[in-house]
């Protein structure tokens, strides 16, 4: 990135940084952060934000972002206690999707798909109905949602320091939502008996990240994320409501991390497994 252009970015986000204690970031602020999203660049860390702050800021960010590309789902990000520690808070928080971040199984990945990459075990469900923006348990999420998904997200903390991010900073930059590998999509089947039998297998299964050997690198329950992950789409969906938004027929929602957040290393492959749910197929990605 040309010099001048960096320190205007920097320069834009100067109050922010030195600020004792910030708000909602201001349009130059947020345009510099879509900036540095598309230049795969460090971003200064939004800090000092309350919960109302993050909310604008992210709704400015996507307001951007869409003028770019079609909002195609939705993420529930700290969904997993382990990983709200990380980021010393209680509560999950929410991003969007965009066309274009879903890649299919197998695919190679730049190892350096953003500026600070990651990725993580998780899962996507499709949304069927509308009627899920009334669920208020798993069983009423999965009659709302046409598919399982395998899916290893590929999110980008996107900012100079990410230990210093908390809760309201990871809701400021969309939940770094960047890419993810979705794998054979698993139907929800029709009868009422293997509908509870797919939810116990959902809570208790074992979720596995592996390297190319074999390597275990990972491990989560389904338990993890909120009890069970369809807990995931209960809260989204009211989590939502308070900002006048639904989940739509189409929609693609990713659960949350069932393990910690790794680093990708080049030339190598990860593979993703849900070990105690029948019918699920593992799904790869590989860094070139």
């Amino acid at each position: 990135m040309p010099f001048h252009r960096t320190l205007l970015l920097a320069i834009a986000w100067g109050t922010m940084v030195s600020a004792a204690s910030a708000a909602c970031l201001d349009d130059v602020q947020v345009d510099a952060l879509v900036q540095h999203y598309f230049a795969r660049t460090p971003a200064p860390v939004p800090q000092g934000l309350n919960a109302a702050d993050a909310a604008c800021t992210r709704a400015k960010f996507n307001a951007l972002m869409e003028k770019r590309a079609r909002v195609v789902g939705y993420k529930a990000g700290l969904t997993n206690p382990a990983v709200q520690q990380r980021f010393r808070t209680d509560q999950p928080v929410w991003g969007k999707l965009y066309e274009g971040m879903v890649l299919a199984d197998g695919a190679t990945v730049d190892p350096a798909f953003g500026a600070r990459p990651l990725y993580e075990a998780d899962m996507l469900v499709r949304v069927k109905s509308a009627a899920i923006n009334q669920a208020r348990s798993p069983l009423d999420v999965l009659e709302a949602v046409d598919q399982i998904i395998p899916f290893i997200e590929l999110p980008d903390l996107m900012v100079v320091a990410p230990p210093q991010l908390d809760g309201a900073g990871v809701a400021a930059i969309n939940v770094g939502a960047r890419l993810g590998v979705a794998g054979t999509p698993l139907a929800v089947p029709a009868y009422r008996g293997e509908r509870y039998a797919l939810l116990e297998a959902l809570r208790t299964m074992t979720v596995t990240l592996s390297d190319g050997s074999g390597a275990e690198l990972a491990r989560g329950q389904g338990a993890d994320i909120l009890g069970h992950p369809l807990n995931a789409v209960v809260w989204l969906t009211q989590a939502l409501a308070q900002e006048n938004l639904a989940l739509q027929p189409g929609d693609l929602v990713s659960l949350g991390s069932f393990s910690p957040l790794l680093p990708p290393r080049p030339a190598s492959t990860v593979t993703l497994r849900y070990q105690g749910l029948p019918g699920a197929t593992p799904v790869s990605v590989r860094f070139r």
